[in-house]
């Protein structure tokens, strides 16, 4: 018997800003219909993610992916991950 494929978005994001200095992050999340501003304060463990619609299915895989490639990340820079949930 074969199990159900389980549901998966792309999540693209653009990463706008950094400050090592200021330790930020700033950037831009699109997965599915949905687009995001996010702020990533990475010394407070902060994430701010604009606006709240659809906010609930991003905020988690993506703090996720800051936290484990935050020292790759570069301003300009494009990346992608996936979401397992259909956006």
């Amino acid at each position: 018997m074969q199990s159900p494929r389980r549901a998966e978005t792309i999540a693209h994001v653009r990463v706008i800003q950094q400050s090592w200095q200021q330790g930020k992050l700033q950037g831009e999340v699109q997965a599915g219909d949905y687009q995001w501003q996010f702020q990533w304060r990475f010394r407070q463990g902060q994430l701010v993610v604009q606006p709240s619609l659809g906010r609930a299915l991003i905020l988690e895989p993506l703090s996720r992916f800051l936290e484990r490639y935050d020292y790759q990340l570069e301003a300009g820079g494009d990346y992608e991950f996936t979401v397992r949930a259909k956006l």
